[in-house]
């Protein structure tokens, strides 16, 4: 696939979310970026705000296989990734995979469950493998998850542990509609389809295989300036010196920043890196990775994603840069 292409195969998948899914345009485009950067979403806001049916249309729009996880307080990791079970008629165990042995995972409200099962997406997330009774299976190409929470507060919620926050690529909100038409589009919308979920319309716009290909292409050929990577340091670097954060982004928060940059510019049409690209992702790319301290965590007032917006404000931005 050439670059020109990929870039009208995204235009396309935006296009057609947009028909099914009532948002901002920016919101649509971070989930293709994310995906196209190989990563990981978490959708965080109030229930009934069209997480799950935003990640349902766009598992179908790009043409990939996908399963869905209702997270629950009983569920257990052989749930997620599967188990062995013994076969009378054979005389030995076979394997019985779990969902997670797809291309896009829907964890709905991961966080009904206890950190014990949360835990089991950990390998998968990081590795694209899972590890079952000591054997190591690789998932197939693309695989990424796209989860959704409550906001902590509510009542039966579990807080995700640091270690798989750190593994999300993104944390965004959908938040209410913006506008009293765009409820009245819902409505109409819903009316139409005579159901909730509309994805037996849609047709796929793109194949498996063909999505992958895009994926590659927004790794491989995408340039990336050294004063764009410093700058993505300097960012990195100053949310470990910031005084109300005790623990500061991790290495992977820098390389997710500069995949999702790259990514978005292959959807602007760019082969390169510019710092716009670089700080339209970094509050969702980084604020869920700092850990407050306990003095501004309980007062309030702070949080990760003010934090970020003023570090991107006090950081210095690269005026030169080599484009390819």
């Amino acid at each position: 696939m050439k670059f020109e292409e990929a870039k009208e195969t995204c235009d396309q998948i935006l296009e057609t979310i947009g028909e099914y899914f009532v948002g901002e345009k920016t919101l649509l485009r971070k989930v293709l970026v994310a995906a196209l950067a190989n990563g990981h979403v978490l959708f965080e806001d109030y229930p009934g705000l069209g997480k799950t049916l935003l990640a349902k249309i766009f598992a179908t729009v790009t043409g990939c296989d996908w399963k869905r996880v209702q997270f629950t307080p009983d569920l257990m990791p052989t749930d997620i990734t599967g188990t062995k079970i013994w076969r009378f008629n054979t005389g030995d165990f076979s394997l019985m995979k779990g969902p997670v042995f797809t291309n896009i995972l829907l964890a709905d409200e991961i966080n009904r469950s206890p950190p014990k099962v949360q835990s089991a997406l950990l390998e998968c997330m990081e590795e694209r493998q899972v590890t079952i009774e000591g054997e190591t299976h690789k998932l197939s190409r693309p695989f990424f998850v796209l989860a959704t929470q409550n906001p902590i507060e509510f009542e039966g919620t579990y807080p995700l542990p640091e270690a798989q926050m750190d593994r999300f690529t993104l944390r965004i909100s959908t938040g209410y509609a913006r506008t009293p038409e765009d409820e009245v589009l819902i409505l109409s919308r819903r009316n139409l389809w005579q159901r909730d979920d509309p994805t037996e319309f849609i047709e796929p716009v793109t194949t498996r295989q063909a999505f992958a290909e895009i994926q590659e292409i927004a790794e491989k050929e995408i340039y990336v300036d050294e004063q764009i990577m410093r700058y993505i340091v300097d960012i990195i670097r100053a949310t470990r010196e910031t005084p109300q954060v005790t623990v500061g982004s991790s290495p992977r928060g820098g390389l997710s920043l500069m995949k999702v940059a790259k990514a978005h510019a292959l959807t602007m049409g760019r082969d390169y890196v510019t710092p716009d690209d670089v700080k339209l992702y970094a509050v969702d790319a980084l604020s869920h990775r700092l850990i407050l301290k306990t003095k501004y965590s309980l007062e309030g007032g702070i949080d990760g994603r003010g934090l970020i917006s003023q570090i991107i404000e006090d950081i210095e931005v690269p005026k030169e840069f080599m484009r390819r």
